[in-house]
């Protein structure tokens, strides 16, 4: 009772201090007060009765967030990427906050390593650098030198930050609800959903094992490229509480002084970083869904040929296959200004429901995209296009996927990224014969035998089932032509002929794909090539004879 008393009282003390926040910065004009419960009108009273309404509701909503704290703050950041719910005004404000905390002492920082990889770290590393090299909400990140030599940095989650994080998510949650009740826009933002997104993705951020294995395979999808480097992951040292990775030199892609200064090629550079998204999205599909100009560094090494260095993989995106198609050809088609085609593939894809009618659904989606086409190419995004577009989509109650949202928040970071380095930026001209390639070789015989490979190995488990699904289907289908109809004694009932035929029609199609397919996938198996062979015939011949 004691341990519930003291919690309760933090709680109230925590929810007191937003209140306070929330007068201070007004952001209860956010709210509809007239619909807001009683209690929490008196409680707002003297609030904001020395609150402070200048500047937009964006620029204070972003100063509220930094008060209250960092959990708050990379909530405001989470939220910035999400210009699907959240409006421009408040997105672009939301953008600029910084997750940059106080660092905690040096002392506790070696006191969790040695816990987590049970040494010390005299023994673990030849040096340990106590100043942080940088400090965040979630983690810090100290440098250190193995005993080989290798330069790595080393990555500690905030102790203590998983507790403080449940917490707040617990009051994130409450003022989610009062939005959502309250709120003009509540239904329309879907906070509570936001909130939940949050939830995951922090509480993921806690386990570095996660983000380790996400750099090791983006690392591993770009070996020998020419246009990302990932810093490679020491596991011997690295676990869910501790990370430890090369340590990377590059400049930071936003210092464009001294870029400029090293004679890099910034046309170059921008069409690459273009590259990089739509190799991750389109060919690897698994894509670094948090290109925050944070976490992106330059090699400078040949400036006429840069790369870029990628750090902090713990937010990842990935889309279906279907999804992948469907963007493609969407993108295509909005640049071909095949509305229609546009609409049919939102139709066809699920993402709207099937009765939506077409010719409206085409007529929303040209008075979205004809504006955008009446201004040189250099000038469109793809990115706040796909924003126009879903928005226009969501009045045809459409539900957009997280994953497709986190793919339009990283264009959108790509797209601000390139033309910050190359306002020049043609965004089209890169991605264009990237996406009509891709398509292209989607469909190719090699493409086609690579699908073969993947699946042959499913059909050959269950070959061995296919003689007695024969022998019943034969045995059914007899006793159906033994069996009279009550309607008329000379005719089989039409159900059960089609029923037949559709079973005899299915063992025939799997009896024959596993004949086609075996010879290119077992080559040398040809016993059981004529095997499979000889079942696809049966199978013929049973559909011939039906």
């Amino acid at each position: 009772a004691h341990i519930r008393k003291g919690r309760l009282v933090m709680r109230l003390r925590r929810i007191g201090k937003i209140i306070k926040v929330v007068g201070k910065y007004r952001l209860d004009q956010l709210l509809d007060k007239q619909q807001l419960p009683l209690g929490v009108r008196l409680l707002l009273s003297p609030a904001v009765l020395f609150g402070n309404a200048k500047g937009t509701r964006g620029e204070r909503l972003r100063k509220a967030l930094e008060e209250l704290g960092p959990i708050f703050v990379k909530f405001g950041q989470l939220i910035s990427t999400r210009p699907d719910l959240v409006p421009d005004d408040i997105s672009k404000e939301l953008s600029i906050l910084q997750d940059n905390v106080p660092p905690f002492s040096s002392a506790l920082f070696k006191k969790n390593i040695e816990t987590a990889l049970s040494g010390q770290v005299e023994d673990l590393f030849d040096s340990f650098e106590k100043d942080p090299l940088a400090s965040a909400s979630v983690a810090q990140v100290h440098g250190a030198v193995l005993k080989d030599g290798q330069r790595v940095v080393i990555k500690a989650v905030r102790p203590g930050i998983e507790k403080t994080i449940r917490k707040d998510l617990a009051l994130l949650y409450t003022l989610a609800r009062l939005v959502l009740k309250y709120s003009v826009d509540g239904q329309r933002l879907h906070p509570v959903e936001v909130v939940k997104d949050y939830e995951s993705v922090i509480i993921e951020e806690l386990n570095l094992q996660s983000e380790g294995a996400n750099a090791s395979l983006l690392r591993h999808n770009f070996t020998d490229s020419p246009l990302l480097h990932v810093p490679e992951i020491h596991w011997s040292y690295s676990n869910k509480d501790v990370l430890v990775m090369e340590r990377i030199q590059g400049i930071p892609v936003t210092d464009i002084a001294q870029l400029k200064a090293s004679g890099v090629d910034f046309k170059l550079l921008a069409e690459r970083g273009v590259e990089i998204f739509f190799t991750q999205v389109f060919e690897h599909n698994f894509f670094h869904a948090d290109m925050h100009p944070g976490n992106i560094f330059v090699d400078v090494t040949d400036p006429a040929s840069p790369s870029y260095i990628a750090v902090d993989c713990a937010i990842m995106g990935s889309l279906s296959s279907e999804d992948q198609f469907y963007m493609a050809r969407n993108l295509l088609a909005m640049f071909q200004r095949d509305y229609r085609l546009v609409a049919e593939l939102h139709i066809r894809s699920g993402w709207v429901p099937k009765n939506t009618p077409i010719n409206e659904f085409t007529g929303a989606i040209r008075s979205v995209c004809e504006p955008i086409f009446q201004r040189p190419l250099s000038e469109i995004s793809l990115g706040h296009m796909l924003i126009d577009l879903f928005a226009t989509a969501r009045r045809f109650d459409m539900e957009v996927q997280p994953s497709l949202v986190l793919l339009q928040k990283t264009l959108l970071n790509i797209e601000g990224l390139g033309r910050q380095l190359y306002p020049e930026l043609d965004l089209w001209q890169t991605a264009q014969p990237y996406l009509e390639k891709w398509l292209k070789d989607r469909y190719s015989p090699k493409s086609i035998f690579k699908q073969f490979q993947r699946y042959v190995p499913d059909w050959l488990e269950h070959l061995p089932e296919i003689p007695p699904m024969i022998f019943q289907a034969l045995k059914a289908a007899q006793q159906n032509n033994a069996q009279p109809s009550h309607d008329s004694p000379d005719l089989v009932k039409p159900s059960s002929g089609r029923s037949r035929y559709l079973t005899i029609i299915g063992i025939a199609a799997i009896a024959a794909a596993a004949g086609l397919a075996l010879p290119l996938w077992a080559g040398s198996l040809t016993h059981l090539s004529t095997v499979s062979g000889i079942l696809a015939g049966v199978g013929l011949v049973i559909l011939a004879l039906r």
